[in-house]
């Protein structure tokens, strides 16, 4: 238990995987880190900041994985990453941003689409709250950040599971 969070497992939904040519969407990825917190956990602001607190919120996703020393998440320096900058977004919109950077004018493979409905859709649909980081400008790109095309990450919270769950969805 990490910050009153424990860490149960991960996913990594890559398209390279499901694409009939993999140059076609190589780089696309969907980052999935699952988190147990305890039922007396109420306020979601805190929960917001207990998973930034957490070693598995250390990752850069180029690469590198969790680093439990790391300065860096994502293209953001850690240290600029508060609760507040989570903005709290519907299901529908949440879809929408996934479903508009999985992009409908290709024909997704089946395999891959149950993969992102198992993993992806069907926790925006449990979730009670959804949390959405947007940009965050350029004082917070660290020193090679700009590595991602597209960066959307989500947080979601399952009261009824006790979990939060870490959704990054990338291109690089």
């Amino acid at each position: 238990m990490d910050n009153g969070l424990a860490h149960e497992g991960s996913a990594f939904i890559n398209f390279r995987h499901h694409m009939p040519d993999p140059k076609e969407h190589a780089f696309r990825w969907v980052d999935i880190k699952k988190l147990r917190f305890s039922a007396e956990s109420v306020d979601e602001r805190e929960l917001l900041a207990a998973l930034i607190g957490h070693e598995q919120f250390r990752d850069d996703y180029a690469g590198g994985g969790v680093l439990p020393e790391g300065l860096r998440h994502g293209p953001y320096w850690l240290r600029l990453i508060t609760p507040d900058l989570y903005e709290p977004i519907s299901q529908e919109k949440a879809v929408h941003i996934l479903r508009e950077w999985v992009d409908l004018r290709w024909d997704v493979p089946t395999e891959l689409e149950a993969d992102l409905q198992r993993e992806v859709f069907d926790r925006l649909a449990a979730a009670d709250g959804i949390y959405y980081l947007g940009e965050l400008g350029d004082e917070a790109i660290h020193d090679w950040g700009r590595v991602h095309d597209y960066f959307h990450e989500f947080v979601l919270i399952d009261r009824s599971a006790g979990q939060i769950t870490l959704v990054v969805a990338a291109d690089d």
